[in-house]
């Protein structure tokens, strides 16, 4: 069980104690969260590319004491060369997962930085960079977590040739290099020699006047009252809406005391599925989920304690780092930024060696389908930041997970155990889970609703029980995959109480 870590004046969340360490130090040295959560996602784009990266995006939440939270979509848009007629004709049904430019949308994890430090940050951009640009050009040691996919990245990038096993020494200087532009402003990084190689590689998919368009939008955020709090996350392209509305389905069911319970499982995985089984119709950029969210009762209806409903008739392992800061002046920020899958793409702009996300992967190739890829459009997006406020408008946490399709199952979770059951950060984090899978990417869950497995973690209890209420049943190990969640509770003293998930190995609640 992962141990809840306590701290009177500001605390980071990562999945990397380097991470952690450098998001605390901007603390220390007078920053905001903001500038905190920029230094240790700059940290992670060096140390984990694997989960994230300059070549992802990005979505953030902010709570300033104003109440509504700001809300950023810094997810990039397809480039004005995309043609879907041609992946067509090519005989693909889907976005193609690797290996594709066509499914690498111009990158906005740049543009969230620079929005983020721009609206709310303290200190000097280069200084919130530096730990960063240390790490790449001096080097830092390598992940267990990264270790696996070595292998399979060293004969693409030769910053990765020579590493084998966890704590050999990675440099990245090319990535060093890409920052320093970025300290310099955003033509330094999109329009310099990263940009300049993402032309190269993408043979057409993109013009220098996609590049020049800045992929970072304040928008208007979700929020749903249930259990007693004000839940806010992204509206479309995120998935976010998910979490929502499986909340205010589960409010209204008669959830046991004991989350050891089968029947616990059972409600919230139903709750789950009847959110989510028309997500391939609904969600798309622009999309307005608000009779969706109003659905929620009549979802709710069709939810039998004793049996799996059947969803078919109702609608006509992805990797990704989260990570979330509070600061001394009440400031939370929950940021996820990701690659979508892995090392994403597995393609690696040339110049700097950076790894290109695959969140086109999102795209549909249904003809007319409202989420088709085509030019300058943003895709449909896993990423679900998570942001608690109390009924007089007060933080109370900041939280989410990594982990593709179930990114809102493994929130509703943590966060019934957090406000239902009145269960530590650590607690909370470190207890099994269950997500619903698909055929094996992460990303396909909701390609046949009905076909859904229950996959329970090692530990879970809920196994049998789910089997005898007609639930397909898997198990897994204890691990990542079933999501790396972070979370920090600002609790009634002031005091800030936050644990990172001890699925990531690596991963630290850091506080001053």
């Amino acid at each position: 069980m992962q141990n809840t870590r306590y701290a009177r004046s500001g605390m980071v969340c990562t999945v990397d104690h380097l991470a952690s360490g450098a998001g605390v130090a901007m603390l220390e040295r007078g920053g905001s969260a903001a500038d905190a959560a920029v230094a240790a996602n700059a940290v992670l784009t060096v140390t984990s590319p694997h989960l994230c990266g300059l070549g992802g995006d990005l979505f953030a939440l902010v709570y300033d004491g104003n109440g509504t939270p700001a809300a950023l979509n810094a997810s990039g848009r397809s480039g004005s060369g995309a043609d879907p007629e041609r992946l067509r004709a090519e005989g693909h049904d889907r976005m193609p997962h690797h290996h594709d430019i066509r499914s690498v949308p111009v990158p906005g994890c740049a543009d969230g930085w620079l929005a983020l430090h721009d609206r709310y940050g303290k200190l000097p951009l280069a200084e919130v960079l530096a730990p960063a640009i240390g790490h790449a050009r001096e080097g830092f040691p390598a992940s267990p977590l990264m270790v696996p996919g070595l292998a399979t990245v060293g004969p693409l990038c030769e910053d990765f040739a020579t590493a084998r096993d966890a704590g050999d020494l990675i440099r990245r200087p090319g990535v060093a290099r890409a920052l320093e532009a970025l300290t310099h402003g955003r033509d330094g990084f999109y329009l310099g020699e990263f940009g300049e190689g993402l032309l190269a590689v993408g043979g057409g998919e993109y013009t220098e006047d996609d590049l020049a368009t800045a992929n970072a939008d304040w928008v208007d955020p979700l929020r749903v009252r249930a259990f007693g709090h004000d839940v806010w996350t992204m509206p479309p392209n995120s998935q976010g809406y998910l979490l929502l509305l499986a909340l205010r389905i589960a409010e209204g069911l008669d959830l046991p005391d004991d989350p050891a319970d089968p029947l616990w499982a059972h409600l919230l995985v139903e709750a789950a599925r009847l959110a989510g089984h028309d997500r391939l119709d609904v969600l798309f950029e622009g999309a307005s989920v608000d009779a969706v969210l109003d659905s929620a009762a009549a979802r709710r209806a069709l939810i039998d304690p004793a049996a799996r409903a059947t969803v078919r008739d109702l609608t006509s392992d992805g990797d990704t780092t989260y990570l979330c800061a509070v600061d001394g002046d009440g400031m939370g920020v929950s940021l996820i930024q990701s690659n979508a899958s892995g090392f994403g793409s597995l393609i690696f702009e040339p110049r700097t060696g950076i790894n290109l996300h695959n969140r086109g992967i999102g795209f549909s190739l249904v003809p007319g389908h409202p989420a088709e890829y085509g030019p300058r459009r943003r895709p449909p997006h896993t990423l679900v930041p998570a942001l608690v406020t109390r009924p007089d408008g007060s933080l109370r946490s900041v939280v989410g997970t990594m982990g593709g399709d179930a990114q809102p199952q493994v929130l509703l979770q943590v966060l019934i155990r957090l406000l239902v059951h009145d269960l530590t950060p650590g607690e909370a984090i470190g207890a099994p889970r269950w997500r619903l899978a698909g055929n094996g990417t992460g990303f396909d869950t909701w390609q046949a609703p009905d076909q859904t497995v229950v996959e329970v973690e090692e530990g879970g209890p809920w196994a049998e029980g789910l089997g005898e209420r007609g639930h397909p049943v898997g198990s897994k190990p204890y691990g990542s995959a079933f999501g790396h969640a972070h979370l920090i509770d600002v609790l009634a003293s002031g005091v800030l109480a936050g644990a990172a998930d001890p699925r990531s190995i690596i991963g630290a609640a850091a506080g001053l």
